[in-house]
């Protein structure tokens, strides 16, 4: 029984987690609250996928054992169990099964999204109980996001009396909303549920199963990553057709912010930036400025602010308003944009005419590069997140804490994590807009460009408070372990 001061076994099973796998925000935070969580007393556990594309011997991960999966239209599937260590020394399983999981994608390919991710991932749900049976038995099972919804609906109708697993509590974090994990109903016998879930209430959806649907009608706790995001989700358009379930659950749903984890991302100690700064000595900035403008054939101008975005480049990010916006923004105002990021071809495509059209002034980087992302979060003046919805964010942490201001849409965690510039005494850590429109984006860019120009000494007062923002890990895993609390007597209640 988990009293109020016994520390908690808590099982993370996720798609992705850094180092191993990562799309997006949700593999950060499934490496780092798990490592917060340990330093606060805890025992907390990984299990990923064993992708194809993983280097086993440059990330430690060696065999442990097999693992006999039960699912439905009694088939059996053993899968090879392997382990490692991740941040902070975290234990970390791999599912490894070839068939499902030795890809070069997480979830899609060259060709689009993988046909069989309902049955990859309701593999991947009950390989990792059975792990949990086997190795492991936690007092909670935190799950994220539609690839693991199919969880907590396992362990409340997996051999309830004699699994060891029979008072496991199950938690829900809902990363992304808009992925819910639809796919074709003929999926549904291979999970082994009962036939009377397929319907509305539970999984069907539209004569589809819906993975996301699911965990939230089964799971324990639930919760999303930040506040605001919380309530916007209950609303018809924030919930992307779950409102009315949410709705339903909404005593055990819980916004909490993302954190971030400073030991990877602070000016003070960063290995990827070419002179490390503080609050108190900011040249190193002006070094990182530099930097940035001679990688990206920009012109090398300290007094001319540079604009940052590292970004999906997906309509979610903003990217129609940026299309729309940039190019008249850089026609008529002094400013240089450093990009870098990947996503559809029309935006790839897009940051290649700008760069073609404002040379000098604009540098597009299209891929992902670790080190360039920390060199432009870094270096830059200003920082870009102008998303239609943004569930929490990190690049907000980041940036703040390099001293470079955030220019965001109001929404989800940007909303609760940025404190909005005010020009009568300078308070405040960003430029904040609320409608999602061009002529807001525009405006704000131009809010943003004035106060530089004008008032500069206002710049450097941001700047101070923005680098002087908490937003570690610390506060947030404290009070994921109140839902896990929680979660674990309304199960055993």
């Amino acid at each position: 029984m988990a009293t109020a001061n016994k520390p908690l076994k808590i099982l993370f099973v996720a798609s992705e987690c850094t180092p191993f796998a990562k799309v997006g925000g949700l593999a950060d935070a499934v490496a780092a609250l798990p490592k917060f969580l340990v330093r606060q007393g805890h025992d907390a556990r990984i299990v990923i996928p064993l992708y194809g594309f993983l280097d086993r011997q440059a990330h430690g991960i060696v065999p442990d054992g097999n693992a006999c999966v039960h699912l439905g239209q009694n088939t059996e599937n053993w899968v090879g169990v392997h382990r490692a260590r991740g941040d902070g020394g975290v234990p970390v399983y791999f599912v490894e099964f070839d068939w499902h999981f030795g890809r070069t994608g997480i979830y899609n390919g060259p060709e689009g999204d993988f046909g069989d991710n309902a049955f990859r991932f309701a593999l991947l749900s009950k390989a990792a109980l059975q792990i949990a049976k086997d190795r492991f038995v936690p007092d909670v099972v935190h799950c994220h996001d539609w690839p693991t919804g199919l969880v907590p609906a396992f362990l409340k109708t997996w051999d309830r009396i004699l699994s060891p697993l029979s008072s496991t509590a199950s938690v829900l974090t809902i990363h992304n909303i808009g992925h819910q994990g639809q796919y074709p109903a003929e999926a549904f016998d291979f999970f082994g549920l009962s036939r009377d879930l397929f319907r509305p209430e539970v999984i069907e959806d539209y004569g589809k199963v819906n993975l996301l649907k699911v965990g939230v009608q089964f799971a324990d706790g639930l919760t999303t990553v930040s506040p605001t995001h919380a309530r916007e989700i209950l609303t018809p358009a924030g919930g992307r057709g779950l409102a009315p379930y949410l709705n339903n659950r909404a005593a055990v749903l819980r916004g909490i912010l993302n954190g971030a984890d400073y030991e990877h991302w602070s000016p003070e100690k960063d290995r990827w930036i070419p002179a490390r700064f503080s609050v108190a000595d900011l040249a190193g900035k002006a070094v990182c400025k530099l930097d940035v403008q001679r990688f990206l054939r920009l012109e090398e101008r300290a007094e001319v602010p540079l604009l940052g975005i590292v970004s999906r480049l997906v309509g979610q990010k903003g990217f129609d308003l940026v299309h729309e916006v940039l190019p008249g923004a850089l026609s008529r105002m002094r400013f240089q944009v450093a990009m870098l990021g990947t996503g559809e071809p029309m935006y790839e495509d897009f940051f290649r005419w700008l760069a073609k059209k404002f040379p000098g002034r604009v540098g597009e980087y299209i891929g992902f590069s670790e080190p360039v992302s920390h060199l432009i979060q870094a270096g830059a003046d200003f920082f870009l997140m102008p998303s239609l919805y943004e569930p929490c964010g990190l690049n907000q942490f980041y940036c703040m804490r390099y001293g470079t201001l955030p220019i965001v849409r109001a929404t989800g965690g940007l909303e609760d994590s940025v404190r909005n510039y005010d020009e009568k005494t300078g308070a405040g850590t960003g430029f904040k807009f609320y409608d999602a429109t061009p002529d807001a984006l525009f405006n704000t860019i131009g809010w943003a460009m004035a106060t530089w120009y004008n008032r500069f000494d206002h710049i450097r007062t941001l700047r101070a408070q923005a680098m002087s923002e908490d937003f570690s890990w610390d506060t947030s895993a404290a009070q994921y372990v109140e839902v896990y609390r929680d979660a674990i007597a309304r199960r055993r209640g």
